[in-house]
């Protein structure tokens, strides 16, 4: 059972369903989704929110090993692990969902009307409404503003039901389930700023929180995606965001832990404001930036050099507000002094807060809390919690992103799949589909369906005017529009309507293929015919959102965009997928703690797993790591580790052994490796994982290698281990920060530095509370709740002096008293002046670099790296553990850099992702692949050369040598078309004659083409 349904528990429930476990997904709100729900887009990707989720929500619906359990809580929890009895109190929705057909008349008739809690309460909603546009279930629910509830009065909505939907008379029900293992994923509650009288929200008019902007940006939302103020519905022309606000604050009302998540999302709604207003002007007050994760520095800098964007380093204070006009003032310091500026808008960056009800979930569910509300856990297992067989994922652990909530999700559920390992497939069901309609021998049947997409497509676009000329095309039988044609009821009624208008062809016209075609595809599945028949025409991010202030030529572009894809369409063939055997055993690529977590967490489950490791012993980076902020005992917690990966009897362990050679495909893979001595070995396997790790830079600045009183990070944390007297005799310590990062060569931020300084520092403050320690840094990213032990740090009076990096501290060598020191010189910005220090010893915070045989591994397994060379996820938010190869995935630094626990999490989440493949006897593989037409090949071997995945071969033939496609290997992505000079090599569903029939009907040479440009309906 899965406590939770925002996006950790949506993917945790997949996961584990697909792995073949019965699933009971329940979540209190009246709908899956969660916050992210309410989110308008995502960041770095610029993805929809919705549209990451929403695909995810029909999956889940239609799963047949998932059972969604909405507006109910959980009242009881008895039994351990392996047998809990969960009793589930629901309550009464007053409509009946088997009989409700969604016609909206009881909304319509509903004469009460209040702040809709998830527009955040700045639009008005009924009594009686839906959640939102793509809940699931996408049915009304009648909340406690009813006047029937209430005061037994009115009851119009039950008159007006022709459905006789509504039923006063429900009644909370008990649901009694058995379930063997527990996942908490009840996420967070947004820091309420009332909390605090200064910030004056809920005084102010044109004061709202980050989440109140959301909405207010959101084309789902109150304003149709148009940024409005809410005093006065004028468009903001000055906008100012104040960080930190409920965060990084010790005084009453506040969390003392940085949130982790408002840096970034700050960025993306200034860049989104800025999509929506060019000539906006927008500035933001913050103290340090954390863009700690993966291509988060270069967000930020893409954000900063924004034209009219400022980000000012000052606490901001709220003074008052201009009572015509409404503007807000805020006080701000400078290094010219105090200053005051007005802004038409101010958005308060809130922090994330522990979910309201967490005592009630940790006392019902026997768990414990940490000082901050969320739920306790433990360093070496960021997912277990204190009571056996309940595990934690999403932001229940503390403040996260959404990228480390999904791969919290899928560890969780490798977790879950360790417990109950012998449970699996025994409670699960097959879907089966109806059987394929064979309609080759029909004429095209073309439907054509137009979505809204909220008002991200219909704002720009003239969807009725678009849909009506859709049906003029040739081969159109039937067009509609849809408001969300990826929800749940809409993807049913687009089946249905397959069948009753006997369709052999649909188009869809809507948003991205990335995230929505396997939805589609598999709703023709759903309606009898081939998957292949399908054509999306992508009218959102190719038109309305580059479009969206030429409304007419917008909608031009997508007639155009959907004239092409109809005629593309009727010549689609029906293609085949196969079914290719899977074999059951895993490959893991490096032998550190994340190595190790995975390949046990894989042999835990009943997989047999080899363990590659090219040095000679297990750790990794971790054998030089001593302890955690969190208090871990890193030596003992790896050589517990290495113990339990040697006692397994399903690793096998190679050490000392270098990948030389890996081909296969997915659920087939076939590994060489070259042991010491020049001995080789095959490994058969069906999935593999890479977590090779990553280095640590070695300074070429700063007196690195020429004076032994310059040490790296690592290396101070060793030496302070061993007690050298180096350090014990040192009373003075310097420390730099972002050595080797955050500049051109290197343009990240390494993540782990700043903890790993201020844990140095407390540890030499520990040791000696009067020795002198400074850090020097440029934004201290102290992220989560790390943030307690650099106040900490500073409270035992660690020294810290920010520094600008084009005035970074210099250093030189100084005798004094007969023996060598370093002095330090850096410019204090508060003093204006520079700052000498004496040091014995000085430490640089190295930076993190990726490992050196990256691209030997990445080329073996046809993996992608990022612009920093780190190893590429298939998606950041929805694939963060999954490489675009299926049947490989990645974890811990191999990734990106990442502290232990974080690193253990994701270990977790790939073992997870890979016994999602590995419990399944077979994979599918998809039917888009290329073929050869053999009269036509002259084989010259073109195709063969530029196949990255080594599908095709040369075969002698009595007429030649030709070209044969191994369509196992082949990945569809088409390099062999493009350079075959006579036209032999074809790709499936993508044959030159469908491409020709779209580029015809954007010239207007297809034969029939509805009369010409002259017979276009207007332009509305």
């Amino acid at each position: 059972m899965i406590v939770g349904g925002g996006i950790s528990g949506i993917q945790g429930a997949l996961d584990l369903a697909t792995a073949g476990f019965k699933v009971y997904l329940v979540d209190k709100a009246p709908s899956i989704g969660g916050r992210m729900a309410q989110l308008d887009k995502t960041f770095p990707t610029n993805d929809c929110s919705m549209c990451i989720e929403s695909p995810k929500f029909v999956e889940c619906h239609r799963h047949p090993n998932i059972e969604i359990i909405t507006y109910a809580e959980v009242a009881e929890v008895e039994g351990e692990a392996g047998d809990f009895t969960v009793t589930l109190v629901k309550k009464p929705r007053y409509v009946r969902e088997d009989r409700c057909t969604g016609c909206g008349v009881c909304a319509e008739y509903c004469p009460v009307e209040y702040p809709d809690e998830f527009n955040q309460g700045i639009s008005l909603s009924k009594a009686v409404h839906i959640y939102f546009g793509q809940a699931i279930p996408l049915v009304p629910y009648i909340d406690q503003s009813c006047l029937y509830l209430k005061e037994k009065k009115c009851r119009i909505c039950v008159e007006v039901c022709k459905a006789r939907a509504i039923d006063f008379n429900q009644k909370p029900e008990k649901v009694t389930i058995k379930v063997g293992a527990v996942i908490l994923a009840p996420g967070f509650s947004p820091y309420d700023p009332k909390r605090k009288p200064e910030y004056r929200y809920g005084e102010y008019p044109n004061v709202v929180t980050s989440l109140d902007f959301e909405r207010i940006m959101c084309a789902t939302g109150p304003n149709e995606g148009e940024i409005l103020r809410p005093s006065d519905g004028r468009h903001p022309h000055k906008i100012a965001w104040l960080h930190c606000v409920g965060s990084r604050q010790v005084t009453e009302g506040a969390n003392s832990y940085c949130s982790a998540v408002c840096c970034t999302y700050t960025q993306k709604q200034v860049i989104l404001t800025k999509d929506h207003d060019a000539d906006a002007e927008c500035t933001v007050f913050h103290n340090d930036i954390r863009s700690y994760g993966k291509d988060f520095e270069r967000f930020y800098q893409r954000a900063a050099a924004l034209p009219g964007v400022r980000f000012i380093r000052s606490y901001a204070t709220i003074v008052r507000e201009d009572p015509e006009t409404h503007n807000v003032v805020v006080r701000y310091t400078t290094p010219e002094g105090v200053r005051e500026e007005e802004f038409d808008l101010v958005v308060l960056s809130i922090g994330l807060s522990a979910p309201q009800d967490a005592e009630r979930l940790a006392e019902t569910f026997g768990i414990d809390l940490n000082e901050h509300g969320f739920c306790r856990i433990s360093p070496a297992n960021p997912m277990r919690t204190a009571r056996p067989g309940v595990f934690v994922s999403g932001a229940f652990q503390g403040p996260l992103d959404i990228p480390e909530a999904v791969v919290s999700a899928s560890g969780a559920g490798s977790q879950c799949g360790e417990l109950l390992a012998k449970r699996r497939g025994k409670l699960v069901k097959e879907r089966v589909y109806p059987l394929e309609r064979d309609v080759s021998g029909e004429e095209p049947r073309v439907g054509v369906y137009v979505c809204h997409c909220g008002a991200n497509i219909g704002r720009v676009v003239d969807i009725p005017g678009t849909v009506e000329f859709a049906k003029t095309l040739p081969n159109v039988v039937h067009a509609e529009e849809s408001i969300f044609i990826c929800s749940t009821d809409a993807a049913q009624r687009l089946a249905q309507s397959i069948q009753e208008h006997k369709l052999n062809r649909v188009v869809v016209a809507a948003c991205t293929p990335r995230t929505h075609e396997p939805l589609f595809r598999d709703t023709l599945r759903e309606a009898g015919i081939n998957q292949y028949y399908f054509e999306m025409a992508n009218i959102r991010e190719h038109c309305s959102w580059v479009h969206s202030r030429e409304k007419e030529e917008a909608t031009r572009k997508a007639r155009e965009i959907i004239r092409m894809a109809v005629a593309r369409a009727a010549r689609l063939e029906p293609l085949e997928e196969f079914e290719l055997p899977v074999n059951k055993t895993a490959l893991v690529v490096g032998g550190g703690v994340s190595g190790m977590t995975t390949a046990l967490s894989i042999a835990q489950q009943g997989y047999r797993v080899h363990l590659v490791e090219k040095t000679d012993e297990l750790g990794g980076v971790a054998r030089r790591l001593h302890h955690t902020l969190d208090g871990l005992d890193v030596q003992a917690f790896v050589q517990d580790l290495i113990r339990k990966v040697y006692r397994h009897p399903l690793i096998q362990v190679h050490t000392g052994a270098r990948i030389v050679e890996a081909t296969g495909y997915v659920g087939n893979f076939v590994t060489r490796i070259e042991t010491a001595g020049g001995r080789t070995e095959e490994i058969a396997h069906g999935a593999a994982v890479v977590a090779i790790g990553a280095e640590e830079y070695r300074p070429t600045e700063y007196l690195y290698g020429e004076s032994d009183r310059v040490l790296t990070n690592l290396e101070l944390e060793g030496a302070i281990a061993r007690a050298e007297d180096r350090v014990r005799q040192a009373e003075t310590v310097v420390m730099i920060q972002c050595v080797g990062c955050r500049n051109e060569e290197r343009n990240y931020c390494s993540r782990v530095c700043c903890s790993h300084s201020v844990k140095n520092a407390l540890k030499l403050k520990e040791e000696n509370p009067d020795r002198d320690v400074y850090i020097l840094f440029r934004d201290m990213r102290t992220y989560g709740f790390r943030e307690d032990r650099y106040r900490e740090a500073s409270q035992k009076g660690v020294r810290f002096i920010r520094y600008e990096p084009e005035r970074a501290p210099r250093v030189e060598r100084i005798e004094e008293g007969g023996r060598e020191r370093i002095r330090v010189v850096v410019w204090d910005p508060v003093l204006e002046t520079d700052l000498a220090i004496d040091a014995d010893l000085l430490a640089l915070a190295a930076a993190v670099v990726p490992a050196e045989d990256r691209g030997h591994i990445a080329k073996l397994f046809k993996a992608n790296l990022s612009p920093d060379k780190f190893f590429q996820e298939a998606h950041v938010k929805l694939r963060p553990v999954d490489f675009g190869a299926e049947g490989v995935y990645l974890c811990g630094m191999a990734h990106y850099p990442k502290h232990l626990p974080e690193a253990i999490n994701q270990a977790y989440g790939a073992a997870g992702r890979a016994v999602v493949l590995l419990a399944n006897d077979t994979v599918v593989a998809s039917g888009s692949v290329c073929d050869v037409e053999e009269k036509r090949c002259i084989g010259c071997g073109a195709c063969a050369e530029v196949c990255e995945y080594g599908a095709i071969d040369l075969r002698t033939t009595r007429q030649g040598k030709k070209a044969v496609v191994n369509p196992v290997l082949c990945k569809g992505d088409g390099l062999c078309n493009a350079v075959c000079p006579t036209g032999a090599i074809y790709l499936k569903h993508y044959r030159n004659e469908a491409l020709e029939a779209q580029v015809d009907a954007l010239t207007g040479t297809a034969e029939g083409q509805a009369g010409g440009e002259e017979q276009l309906p207007e332009v509305a």
